[in-house]
């Protein structure tokens, strides 16, 4: 069983990393790229509630009160649960001497959950297959989830420099 200090760590090192894929996401969007509308992950989770699982497009699924909120908190909670993951392979131990190799893996990996999960319940099919650019969109899901990795590793290190 995990101790409070190391269960604390984990859950700072999901919500730095959730913050530095943030921080990427805006980056992107001044430059013009269109980014996820968190509303609709918030959407989708306020459907979950009501037994709904799939969307024919979650753009057009009838709006929950609050789902920009429920959208954020779902991401921050999926970034904290990934960084669960991250130290259930690799052991508490990586929280206090982070690799880069590591957590880029698990960053890496963590995008089958979009591609996979995500994008087919939201109605854009298996890898966004059913958007116009579906190879484009894979990369770039693939990048961000990239990024998170990097902010896995970049979260710990100042984690661990703080707890020191």
């Amino acid at each position: 069983m995990a101790s409070i200090e190391e269960i604390t760590r984990i859950v700072l090192i999901g919500c730095g990393a959730t913050l530095v894929m943030d921080i990427w996401l805006v980056f992107l969007k001044r430059i013009g790229v269109q980014t996820l509308n968190f509303a609709f992950i918030g959407r989708w989770v306020g459907h979950l509630f009501h037994g709904r699982i799939a969307h024919a497009s979650i753009g057009k699924a009838s709006p929950i009160a609050h789902e920009a909120a429920f959208g954020w908190i779902t991401h921050y909670a999926v970034g904290i649960a990934f960084a669960f993951l991250l130290i259930s392979i690799s052991g508490v131990a990586w929280t206090r001497a982070p690799s880069l190799g590591m957590a880029l893996l698990v960053g890496v990996c963590t995008v089958a959950f979009p591609l996979l999960v995500m994008q087919p319940a939201m109605g854009l099919g298996v890898a966004a297959s059913k958007t116009p650019s579906p190879v484009k969109n894979c990369i770039r899901s693939l990048i961000n989830h990239s990024i998170f990795g990097l902010g896995l590793f970049l979260s710990a290190c100042v984690i661990e420099w703080i707890f020191r």
